[in-house]
């Protein structure tokens, strides 16, 4: 769907890849609605929109809150007269403990978001959605989502829970005007960790080299690109193009590598 003079929501709109994508769409010559739990980070984004600020719509909402959720639609239709698009961006990473270390809290918390809060958005804006004549939905997964990560495991359940929604749901929805693309971001340079209520992310290390992050807007431009090629997948990354090719051919070997990789930040 090409997103020129459609209407898009994008949560997580308030930082990292979610403030890009919103900020990039505006530049592709979209009106947006960003969503965020972070009012002040909305309000960030909107003033760096600039003289596009017009097209921009911020509304601060807890994706996890269902009774919330619900109402966006018509807040956001009667702003701009429809809804043509959804980006599902929120997301929250878990403390970087092993499973039996990790509390309930941290556990609620991280489904909530990455995967009810994706599933609440989702069943709220898609009977609009389908009105239509064209319309799309964008829901990001993981790396993680595909591959096993120590020390990640619930964030991994939860962005695995988001790529069967996204792919069932594709399947659902063929035959009509909504196209359904996933996607699998890598390793990105971005200020999640903060966002979930972390002091810090770990850097793990391979052959002493760190891995490489990629920069927010470079992700952003991908996802954009993506979507608006009506792409089933997208891949977002070298890390996650070169993992993705080595998991489908050997998994068990792909999740040992990320072990190892791993096993310094665990042993910590």
């Amino acid at each position: 769907m090409k997103v020129q003079n459609k209407v898009v929501v994008v949560t997580g709109g308030g930082n990292g890849v979610g403030r890009e994508l919103v900020l990039g769409l505006l530049a592709r010559g979209a009106s947006v609605a960003a969503v965020d739990i972070n009012t002040a980070a909305l309000e960030e984004t909107l003033a760096l929109a600039g003289e596009k600020r017009d097209r921009l719509a911020t509304y601060g909402v807890n994706i996890t809150d269902r009774a919330q959720v619900e109402t966006l639609p018509n807040q956001i239709i009667s702003r701009f007269g429809a809804v043509d698009g959804l980006i599902n961006n929120a997301g929250v990473i878990q403390p970087f403990v092993r499973l039996k270390e990790l509390d309930y809290a941290a556990i609620d918390r991280v489904m909530n978001v990455n995967l009810f809060g994706t599933l609440y958005t989702t069943k709220a804006f898609l009977p609009h959605l389908l009105e239509r004549p064209v319309a799309h939905i964008t829901n990001i997964s993981s790396m993680g989502g595909f591959l096993p990560v120590p020390g990640q495991t619930i964030y991994g359940a939860s962005k695995a829970a988001v790529k069967l929604l996204t792919e069932g749901l594709s399947s659902e929805l063929q035959g009509t005007n909504v196209r359904v693309t996933i996607v699998f971001p890598g390793a990105m340079g971005t200020n999640i960790a903060t966002n979930s209520g972390l002091t810090a992310l770990p850097q793990a290390e391979g052959n002493g080299r760190s891995i490489k992050m990629l920069a927010p807007v470079t992700a952003a431009q991908l996802i954009l690109e993506g979507m608006e090629q009506d792409r089933y997948r997208v891949l977002v990354g070298s890390d996650a193009r070169l993992m993705d090719a080595l998991y489908r051919l050997h998994p068990q070997r792909a999740a040992r590598f990320i072990a190892q990789q791993m096993s310094s930040l665990l042993s910590k």
